[in-house]
C-alpha cells in the first residue's frame, strides 16, 4: 500500500529481456534504500513492483508481461525518469489517499498549460465513471485531487512543489501516464453490485 506522496524521483538504467518477464534496473536517485529488502514493494510511476536485487545505487525489480500490457511501462526508456514511493508503513502519516499501486488504466495528456500547472487527462472510457471532482487520483504514481470532469477527461492542477520533485513537469500533450482511481470507489461499485445480485 503507498499513499502516493512521491519520495524522489529515479532514473531507468537497464533492461533485460527474459523467458517470462523483463527485468528493469533503476536508479534510485535521493530515494533512502537503508530500510529496503529484497523482496520489499516499491511503486515506481504508480506500480507497486517488487525489489529483486539492491546493486547498491537502486534496484532492479521483474515487470510481468501483464504489467507491460496494462501500464504505460512499455512507453518508457533508457535515461527516462520515473517517480517512487517505498511502501507506506502502518506509522506514517498519510498524506495523500490509499494507492494500491496497482494501475487501472492507461490515460493520455489532452492538454497542458504553459506553465505546466494545469492538466487534462484523458481516461479510458472504463474508467470515467470512478472520477468524481474533488475526488482523488493517481496519476504516474503522484496523489491529485480533480478538480473538474467531463466525459472521460478530467482535470488537474499541479502546485510547484508537486512540479519539483515527480516528474509531471515533464508532461505534454500525447503523454501517456498511469492511472489508480479511488480505492473506496472501486469497492463501494462492487458492493453494490453485490446488494443488487441479491
Amino acid at each position: 500500500m503507498f499513499t502516493g506522496i512521491i519520495e524522489a524521483v529515479g532514473e531507468v538504467t537497464e533492461w533485460q529481456v527474459r523467458e517470462s518477464t523483463t527485468r528493469v534496473r533503476i536508479r534510485s536517485g535521493a530515494l533512502d534504500l537503508g530500510d529496503v529488502s529484497v523482496g520489499d514493494s516499491i511503486a515506481v510511476n504508480g506500480v507497486c513492483l517488487t525489489v529483486a536485487e539492491l546493486p547498491g545505487d537502486g534496484f532492479w525489480a521483474d515487470v510481468s508481461r501483464e504489467t507491460l500490457a496494462r501500464t504505460a511501462f512499455s512507453e518508457l526508456r533508457h535515461g527516462q525518469r520515473v517517480n517512487l514511493e517505498k511502501a507506506l508503513r502502518l506509522s506514517a502519516r498519510l498524506g495523500g489517499h490509499l494507492v494500491s499501486g496497482h494501475v487501472d488504466g492507461v490515460g493520455v495528456v489532452a492538454r497542458s498549460s504553459a506553465d505546466g500547472t494545469q492538466l487534462r487527462i484523458r481516461a479510458p472510457e472504463a474508467l470515467a465513471r470512478y472520477i468524481a471532482e474533488k475526488g482523488s487520483i493517481c496519476v504516474d504514481g503522484a496523489s491529485l485531487t480533480v478538480n473538474a470532469v467531463q466525459g472521460a477527461e478530467f482535470e488537474v492542477t499541479l502546485v510547484p512543489h508537486t512540479l519539483k520533485v515527480t516528474t509531471l513537469d515533464e508532461c505534454a500533450a500525447g503523454h501517456k501516464v498511469n492511472l489508480e482511481v479511488d480505492l473506496i470507489a472501486r469497492y463501494l461499485e462492487r458492493l453494490l453490485q453485490g446488494e443488487s445480485d441479491a
